[in-house]
Protein backbone atom coordinates (compact mmCIF):
# COMPACT_ATOMS: atom_id res chain seq x y z
CA UNK A 1 0.00 0.00 0.00
CA UNK A 2 1.20 3.29 -1.18
CA UNK A 3 2.32 5.79 1.99
CA UNK A 4 0.69 8.75 0.30
CA UNK A 5 -2.92 6.88 -0.11
CA UNK A 6 -2.66 6.33 3.71
CA UNK A 7 -2.00 9.99 4.78
CA UNK A 8 -4.76 12.08 6.28
CA UNK A 9 -6.07 14.88 4.57
CA UNK A 10 -4.88 18.26 6.34
CA UNK A 11 -7.57 19.77 8.67
CA UNK A 12 -8.56 23.12 7.84
CA UNK A 13 -7.03 25.61 10.91
CA UNK A 14 -4.03 23.04 11.35
CA UNK A 15 -0.65 24.07 10.64
CA UNK A 16 0.27 23.49 7.28
CA UNK A 17 -3.59 23.44 6.24
CA UNK A 18 -3.73 25.81 3.12
CA UNK A 19 -6.00 29.22 3.55
CA UNK A 20 -9.15 29.66 1.59
CA UNK A 21 -11.94 32.50 1.20
CA UNK A 22 -15.05 31.20 2.77
CA UNK A 23 -18.34 32.76 1.04
CA UNK A 24 -21.41 32.72 2.63
CA UNK A 25 -23.65 30.71 1.20
CA UNK A 26 -27.08 31.31 -0.44
CA UNK A 27 -29.46 29.43 -2.14
CA UNK A 28 -27.77 27.20 -4.90
CA UNK A 29 -27.08 29.42 -7.92
CA UNK A 30 -29.08 32.92 -6.74
CA UNK A 31 -27.53 36.09 -7.33
CA UNK A 32 -26.12 37.93 -4.42
CA UNK A 33 -28.90 41.05 -3.40
CA UNK A 34 -26.85 43.75 -2.90
CA UNK A 35 -26.64 45.06 -6.53
CA UNK A 36 -30.82 44.92 -6.62
CA UNK A 37 -31.04 46.82 -3.01
CA UNK A 38 -28.81 49.37 -4.17
CA UNK A 39 -30.93 50.12 -7.25
CA UNK A 40 -33.74 49.97 -5.38
CA UNK A 41 -31.97 52.73 -3.28
CA UNK A 42 -30.85 55.36 -5.92
CA UNK A 43 -34.43 54.56 -7.00
CA UNK A 44 -35.90 55.87 -3.81
CA UNK A 45 -33.65 58.79 -3.26
CA UNK A 46 -34.17 60.20 -6.73
CA UNK A 47 -37.95 60.06 -6.35
CA UNK A 48 -36.92 62.10 -2.88
CA UNK A 49 -35.24 64.66 -4.79
CA UNK A 50 -38.09 65.33 -7.02
CA UNK A 51 -40.65 65.65 -4.67
CA UNK A 52 -38.34 67.80 -3.07
CA UNK A 53 -38.05 69.97 -5.86
CA UNK A 54 -41.88 70.06 -6.10
CA UNK A 55 -42.60 71.17 -2.75
CA UNK A 56 -39.80 73.94 -3.28
CA UNK A 57 -41.61 75.14 -6.08
CA UNK A 58 -45.25 75.07 -5.16
CA UNK A 59 -44.27 77.03 -1.96
CA UNK A 60 -42.32 79.44 -4.16
CA UNK A 61 -45.70 80.17 -6.53
CA UNK A 62 -48.20 80.06 -2.90
CA UNK A 63 -45.76 82.89 -1.64
CA UNK A 64 -45.84 84.43 -5.05
CA UNK A 65 -49.68 84.12 -5.22
CA UNK A 66 -49.76 85.79 -1.33
CA UNK A 67 -47.86 88.65 -2.00
CA UNK A 68 -49.66 89.15 -5.49
CA UNK A 69 -53.18 89.09 -3.58
CA UNK A 70 -51.67 91.34 -0.70
CA UNK A 71 -50.67 93.96 -3.47
CA UNK A 72 -54.07 93.81 -5.33
CA UNK A 73 -55.57 93.91 -1.58
CA UNK A 74 -54.23 96.95 -0.39
CA UNK A 75 -54.32 98.69 -4.34
CA UNK A 76 -58.33 97.87 -3.81
CA UNK A 77 -58.30 99.74 -0.39
CA UNK A 78 -56.71 102.49 -1.53
CA UNK A 79 -58.57 102.97 -5.03
CA UNK A 80 -61.54 101.44 -3.80
CA UNK A 81 -63.63 105.08 -4.24
CA UNK A 82 -61.48 106.60 -6.82
CA UNK A 83 -65.12 106.55 -9.25
CA UNK A 84 -66.89 108.33 -6.45
CA UNK A 85 -64.37 110.99 -5.90
CA UNK A 86 -64.84 111.29 -10.08
CA UNK A 87 -68.23 112.01 -9.57
CA UNK A 88 -68.08 114.58 -6.54
CA UNK A 89 -65.01 116.42 -8.32
CA UNK A 90 -68.07 118.29 -10.53
CA UNK A 91 -70.41 118.65 -7.80
CA UNK A 92 -67.36 120.73 -5.76
CA UNK A 93 -66.47 122.68 -8.73
CA UNK A 94 -69.90 124.06 -9.23
CA UNK A 95 -69.89 124.50 -5.29
CA UNK A 96 -66.70 126.36 -5.94
CA UNK A 97 -68.36 128.21 -8.52
CA UNK A 98 -71.25 129.15 -6.71
CA UNK A 99 -69.10 130.91 -3.31
CA UNK A 100 -67.01 132.62 -5.66
CA UNK A 101 -70.36 134.06 -7.93
CA UNK A 102 -72.01 134.98 -4.24
CA UNK A 103 -68.96 136.87 -2.99
CA UNK A 104 -69.38 139.79 -6.14
CA UNK A 105 -71.22 142.79 -4.89
CA UNK A 106 -74.03 142.49 -7.20
CA UNK A 107 -74.52 138.71 -6.56
CA UNK A 108 -77.93 137.82 -8.04
CA UNK A 109 -79.88 135.91 -5.81
CA UNK A 110 -82.27 134.29 -8.24
CA UNK A 111 -79.18 132.74 -10.34
CA UNK A 112 -77.35 131.73 -6.82
CA UNK A 113 -80.71 129.71 -5.29
CA UNK A 114 -80.70 128.12 -9.50
CA UNK A 115 -76.86 127.10 -9.16
CA UNK A 116 -77.56 125.67 -5.78
CA UNK A 117 -80.21 123.68 -6.73
CA UNK A 118 -78.61 122.20 -10.11
CA UNK A 119 -75.42 121.39 -7.67
CA UNK A 120 -77.78 119.39 -5.42
CA UNK A 121 -78.82 117.89 -8.42
CA UNK A 122 -75.74 116.81 -9.30
CA UNK A 123 -74.63 114.81 -6.26
CA UNK A 124 -77.71 113.24 -5.67
CA UNK A 125 -77.49 111.93 -9.39
CA UNK A 126 -73.77 110.60 -8.16
CA UNK A 127 -74.95 109.10 -4.99
CA UNK A 128 -77.96 106.82 -6.82
CA UNK A 129 -75.57 105.93 -9.58
CA UNK A 130 -73.11 104.34 -6.44
CA UNK A 131 -76.51 103.00 -4.50
CA UNK A 132 -77.01 105.62 -2.50
CA UNK A 133 -80.89 106.25 -1.55
CA UNK A 134 -82.29 108.69 0.35
CA UNK A 135 -84.58 107.74 3.56
CA UNK A 136 -87.75 110.13 3.25
CA UNK A 137 -90.71 108.88 5.80
CA UNK A 138 -92.89 111.43 5.72
CA UNK A 139 -96.29 110.42 6.65
CA UNK A 140 -94.99 106.99 6.90
CA UNK A 141 -95.57 104.82 9.45
CA UNK A 142 -92.81 104.88 12.14
CA UNK A 143 -90.11 101.94 11.05
CA UNK A 144 -87.25 101.78 13.83
CA UNK A 145 -85.57 100.01 11.64
CA UNK A 146 -84.81 103.23 9.28
CA UNK A 147 -85.59 105.94 11.64
CA UNK A 148 -85.12 107.84 14.88
CA UNK A 149 -87.89 109.39 16.69
CA UNK A 150 -86.39 112.66 18.55
CA UNK A 151 -90.01 113.46 19.75
CA UNK A 152 -94.11 112.77 19.54
CA UNK A 153 -96.51 115.11 18.88
CA UNK A 154 -100.04 115.55 19.61
CA UNK A 155 -101.72 114.64 16.29
CA UNK A 156 -105.80 113.33 15.75
CA UNK A 157 -104.95 114.05 12.01
CA UNK A 158 -102.84 111.03 11.10
CA UNK A 159 -103.20 107.66 12.78
CA UNK A 160 -100.78 107.25 15.93
CA UNK A 161 -96.61 106.25 15.23
CA UNK A 162 -96.82 108.14 11.81
CA UNK A 163 -93.94 109.93 10.58
CA UNK A 164 -95.26 114.27 10.82
CA UNK A 165 -91.50 115.78 10.54
CA UNK A 166 -88.63 114.82 8.88
CA UNK A 167 -85.84 116.61 10.55
CA UNK A 168 -82.99 115.06 8.93
CA UNK A 169 -83.09 112.76 5.90
CA UNK A 170 -82.03 109.45 6.38
CA UNK A 171 -79.54 107.26 3.76
CA UNK A 172 -78.91 103.52 2.25
CA UNK A 173 -75.80 101.99 0.32
CA UNK A 174 -77.61 99.52 -1.67
CA UNK A 175 -79.88 98.48 0.81
CA UNK A 176 -78.17 98.79 3.90
CA UNK A 177 -79.04 101.49 6.39
CA UNK A 178 -76.18 104.18 6.60
CA UNK A 179 -77.63 106.74 8.52
CA UNK A 180 -80.88 106.53 10.28
CA UNK A 181 -84.10 109.49 9.32
CA UNK A 182 -83.79 111.85 12.31
CA UNK A 183 -88.25 112.28 12.15
CA UNK A 184 -91.09 113.50 14.66
CA UNK A 185 -93.73 110.86 15.03
CA UNK A 186 -97.19 111.50 16.17
CA UNK A 187 -99.52 110.38 19.17
CA UNK A 188 -103.16 110.79 19.86
CA UNK A 189 -103.87 113.87 22.05
CA UNK A 190 -104.84 114.08 25.70
CA UNK A 191 -108.14 115.65 24.66
CA UNK A 192 -108.96 112.88 22.52
CA UNK A 193 -108.02 109.81 25.09
CA UNK A 194 -109.51 111.86 27.61
CA UNK A 195 -112.77 111.26 25.15
CA UNK A 196 -112.85 107.42 24.82
CA UNK A 197 -112.22 106.99 28.11
CA UNK A 198 -115.24 109.01 29.39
Amino acid sequence: MDQDSNQTPPVAGAPGAASASVTPAGPAGAPSAEPELQRLLEDARAKADEHWDQVVRVTAELENTRRRYERELDGARKFALERFVSELLPVRDSLELGVTAARESQADAGKLHEGMELTLKMLGDAMQRFGVAPVEPMGEPFDPNLHQALSVQPRDDVPANTVVVVVQKGYTLNGRLVRPAMVMVSRPSEAKGVDEKA
